[in-house]
């Protein structure tokens, strides 16, 4: 296969089941990802002044980093972003929907199993759609941008930099934290960057 057609492989097959990944996350109900605490706090302070549901808050926050990556980083903007916003939603669903079909009221230890294959899936994911490199979410944008050109430090010290900085200010603000929410914090940068040298590169550009 030709490099551009696997690169668009690449980012549907990583947005994809970044999405199964996700339903997996909520299924546990043991904290939400660093980005949706962020989401939550900023909304609980936003929504004293507006009134604006959730829906809608995210929909602007989410736009607002578009313009921001937009002139920052246009490069990092592309199908998979797009992939990215319309398809991760509908696919978090289906998961969450067959997991609670198959056992409605998990016990703690398939909880836990179920936060720590979605961690392990989603930073998979993550790695294989970014090494596409057709465009990325906008806060995944933010972290390796900054390891590109801005930093002398590894994408994932950045990641979980960038990561604890939205945990404490929506922790601050009334967003929720659990118990995944630190896990994803500390191990999505190293999995990620761990992803992609053995597994995202190789599928990229072959063994070197």
């Amino acid at each position: 296969m030709k490099e551009f057609p696997r690169r668009v492989l690449m980012a549907v097959i990583g947005v994809c089941v970044a999405g199964l990944s996700v339903g997996m996350f909520v299924y546990s109900d043991m904290g939400v990802d660093p980005f949706q605490v962020f989401a939550h706090g900023t909304w609980n302070a936003v929504r004293r002044a507006v009134p604006l549901d959730f829906g809608t808050y995210y929909a602007i926050l989410n736009a607002i980093l578009l313009v921001v990556i937009f002139f920052w980083n246009r490069r990092k903007i592309g199908i998979g972003t797009v992939i990215n916003l319309f398809l991760v939603g509908y696919f978090a669903e289906f998961m969450e929907f067959l997991l609670n079909k198959m056992n409605p009221d998990p016990n703690l230890a398939l909880r836990i199993i179920s936060l720590i294959l979605g961690v392990v899936i989603m930073c998979f994911a993550s790695a294989v759609y970014f090494t596409a490199d057709l465009g990325v979410s906008t806060y995944d944008a933010v972290a390796i941008t900054l390891s590109e050109r801005h930093t002398g430090w590894k994408f994932k010290y950045i990641r979980i930099l960038t990561d604890l900085i939205c945990v404490v200010i929506g922790g601050l603000l009334g967003g929720v934290i659990g118990i995944g929410t630190l896990v994803t914090a500390f191990f999505m940068g190293p999995l990620i960057a761990f992803f992609n040298k053995k597994v995202a590169e190789p599928m990229r550009y072959g063994s070197r």
